[in-house]
């Protein structure tokens, strides 16, 4: 009974050569049990070998080796191998042994339905989904993706070309879905074909900040624009540092004026966020129509709801000013450029922008550089005595 380790490349050979005289059994060293047995005929089939309850050796079918593959027999063997450590029987509990899931299926019946109820974001990760992963990996078994799948999928998006981040996004949510999966024991160990798939580099920069000169000159637009609303959408985005959702989704009940508060019931990260109002913030709060039985902050006339969209009439403004290439998002990085070259700490900064992490504010240390220009520039100013050996106490010339 010989022990080796069963590779794919192992058991086609093997299989290929000339018949034996008689069976012959190959153990593999990964999973205890798991076994391919050559018969004197030529063919072979996967088993798992085991003792039930009453230590009596028991062989559990996985299936000839002709009709599955080496990876979804092991993956048989492993759900085997926990069954029978648990105090159960293979034999007895065939029906757990089905075929592994298509990507399609998890994702269908496991992976979408557990992030409805848990993830905030979760509309993103189904058009990601829909959009990307499935067309490409759907229709194949989970324990048949592999790495070279992955990578392939990652450079047919960058020839697309998709940008960087969005590529990233995509491999990481494969990676998730896998890991759920592999939590669920759904899968095997090491049966993520994401792991050690590196991430495309990001080399343009994305953030985009606002000059004081740009936002006079935006500001200057909203006031002569017929549509009022949106400019105060404008305003209050680079008022606050706020997310567009956090803004148009606001209620009037989450609004506390006297002490200057916005409060996001469940923000990006699932938890509350509360975002300080400035003064100028207050005043274009109390400027804002109010309508009995209406909650939101701002709403549409006509729907009586929050606004769904207000792209065309941002691009227009945007364009007006020669500010084609500023994205709403760039309002609240343009919010903590301001803040860092004022002087506040990225600890601040921090704090206003709802970051969990710090490392996320780091990206707005640069900013500061003219901050630490002017402090070295400002050493020249100060009126330094020379030292005269003889006048210091206690020194003899």
């Amino acid at each position: 009974m010989p022990s080796c380790q069963l590779t794919t490349t192992f058991c086609e050979e093997l299989l290929g050569m000339p018949r034996v005289s008689k069976t012959v059994n190959y153990f593999d060293v990964e999973i205890k049990g798991f076994m391919l047995e050559q018969r004197a005929t030529g063919a072979g089939t996967f088993y798992f070998r085991y003792r039930d309850v009453a230590t009596k050796v028991r062989m559990f079918r996985i299936g000839d080796s002709k009709a599955i593959s080496l990876p979804d027999a092991r993956a048989m063997a492993h759900k085997a191998s926990k069954l029978v450590a648990e105090g159960g029987d293979p034999k007895l509990e065939s029906h757990r042994f089905k075929d592994t899931p298509t990507l399609l299926q998890f994702v269908t019946d496991r992976y979408l339905p557990y992030v409805q109820l848990r993830k905030k974001s979760w509309t993103t990760d189904e058009v990601l989904l829909r959009l990307h992963l499935l067309p490409a990996l759907g229709a194949s078994r989970m324990t048949r993706i592999t790495r070279s799948d992955v990578v392939a999928l990652q450079q047919k998006l960058v020839l697309h070309p998709y940008a960087p981040a969005t590529i990233n996004r995509i491999v990481i949510l494969l990676k998730h879905v896998f890991n759920c999966a592999l939590r669920w024991d759904c899968l095997p160990p090491g049966c993520n074909p994401c792991v050690g798939v590196t991430e495309v580099k990001n080399h343009a920069t994305m953030e985009r900040y606002l000059t004081p000169e740009e936002v006079t000159r935006l500001f200057a637009e909203i006031d002569g624009n017929v549509n009022t609303q949106v400019g105060k959408v404008v305003r209050l985005l680079l008022y606050t540092g706020a997310r567009k959702s956090e803004v148009l989704h606001a209620t009037w009940d989450n609004v506390d004026l006297t002490r200057r508060v916005l409060t996001v019931p469940v923000s990006k990260s699932g938890r509350p966020r509360y975002i300080a109002l400035s003064e100028a913030a207050v005043e274009l709060l109390n400027s804002l129509p109010r309508e009995e039985g209406i909650p939101w902050v701002f709403f549409n006339p006509k729907t009586r709801k929050p606004p769904v969209s207000f792209f065309y009439a941002w691009d227009t403004m945007r364009k007006n000013v020669g500010l084609a290439d500023v994205r709403l998002h760039d309002l609240r990085h343009s919010f903590a450029s301001f803040l860092v070259n004022s002087g506040r700490t990225l600890y601040e900064v921090q704090r206003l922008l709802g970051h969990h992490d710090p490392k996320v504010t780091m990206r707005y240390a640069h900013l500061s550089q003219d901050s630490l220009l002017d402090a070295v520039d400002s050493i020249h100013q100060l009126n330094f005595k020379q030292a005269v050996v003889g006048e210091q106490p206690g020194v003899r010339g």
